[in-house]
C-alpha cells in the first residue's frame, strides 16, 4: 500500500496524475465471514470522482468489485457510499475534495443489510418511504382542461424536499437508524413533508398519524447527521422539525 504521490509530468492540475491508494470494504458472502479491506493503488487527475476511481478498480484491476451506479450525475443517487467515514455520491466526490496524501476509505452505507462489497438491501429503506404515502392523494379532479392552482407562496413551503433523490445517505448516516431497524428514518419523513404541506394534498392528517407513531419523527434526536450527509442541499433536520410542529398544532 502506498500514499497518494504527484507524478511532475505537468503543473496542470487538469492534467497530473496522482498515484491514490484507496481502502475498500470488501465482502463476498460466499467467501468472507466477516467484511475486509483491501488496498487498490489507481493513477488519478484531480478532477476525477472517487466513481470513476472504482471504474478504474473494476475494469483494470479486480472484475469482482461490486457496487451500483447509474446516472453518474448525482441525479439517480444509486452510488451513495462511505467515503473517508462520511456518507456521500460517488460520483459527486471529486480527488481533489479529499486529502490524497493519505488512503481514501471507501464502503457501504451503514444501517442497511450488506449485500455484497459496496451494495446494501434498500428494501428496508423503501418500505419505511411506501409507508408515509408519498404521492398526491385529492378526492377530486381538477377543472377540465385545468391544472390544481398552486401560489408561489404555497409551493415555497415544501420546495426544498422535493429535491429528494432516495440515495439513503441521510437515514444511512442518522445514529438512531442504526440501532433502530423500525424507525421511519430521515428520508421517510422528507417525503411524507413534501405532501403534507402541499396545499393541493388532503391526507396531510393520515401522515401526521403515521409519523406520531413511535418509530416516528419522535425518535429524531436532531444530529443534524442527516442534514450534513444529504448530496441535494436540503434541510433534513428542519423538515424533521416542521413535521414535529404540525403534529403538536394537529394542522400543517
Amino acid at each position: 500500500m502506498t500514499t497518494a504521490t504527484l507524478q511532475t509530468t505537468s503543473t496542470d492540475a487538469a492534467t497530473t496524475s496522482f498515484t491514490v491508494t484507496f481502502l475498500i470494504r470488501r465482502f463476498d458472502p460466499e467467501v468472507d465471514a466477516e467484511p475486509r479491506w483491501q488496498d487498490f493503488d489507481v493513477e488519478m487527475y484531480a478532477t476525477d470522482r472517487v466513481l470513476d476511481a472504482l471504474h478504474k478498480i473494476k475494469w483494470e484491476q479486480d472484475g469482482s468489485l461490486t457496487f451500483r451506479r447509474s446516472c453518474a450525475h448525482g441525479i439517480c443517487g444509486s452510488d451513495a457510499m462511505r467515503i473517508n467515514g462520511r456518507n456521500r455520491l460517488a460520483c459527486k466526490t471529486l480527488i481533489k475534495d479529499l486529502d490524497i496524501t493519505k488512503p481514501i476509505y471507501v464502503e457501504a452505507i451503514k444501517g442497511l443489510p450488506l449485500e455484497k462489497d459496496l451494495v446494501v438491501d434498500m428494501e428496508p429503506f423503501f418500505a419505511s418511504y411506501r409507508e408515509v404515502q408519498p404521492f398526491l392523494q385529492a378526492s377530486s379532479a381538477p377543472s377540465a382542461g385545468k391544472e390544481r392552482v398552486q401560489s408561489v407562496a404555497e409551493r415555497a413551503r415544501f420546495d426544498d424536499t422535493t429535491k429528494c433523490i432516495l440515495c439513503a445517505a441521510c437515514t444511512s448516516s442518522c445514529p438512531v437508524f442504526w440501532t433502530d431497524g423500525q424507525y421511519f428514518g430521515p428520508a421517510a419523513i422528507v417525503n411524507a413533508h413534501r405532501f403534507i404541506f402541499d396545499s393541493r394534498d388532503e391526507e396531510a392528517k393520515v401522515r401526521l398519524d403515521i409519523l406520531n407513531d413511535k418509530e416516528g419523527v419522535w425518535r429524531c434526536r436532531t444530529t443534524f447527521n442527516c442534514t450534513d450527509a444529504c448530496p441535494r442541499g436540503i434541510e433534513v433536520t428542519k423538515a424533521i422539525a416542521e413535521v414535529k410542529q404540525a403534529i403538536l398544532r394537529g394542522t400543517p
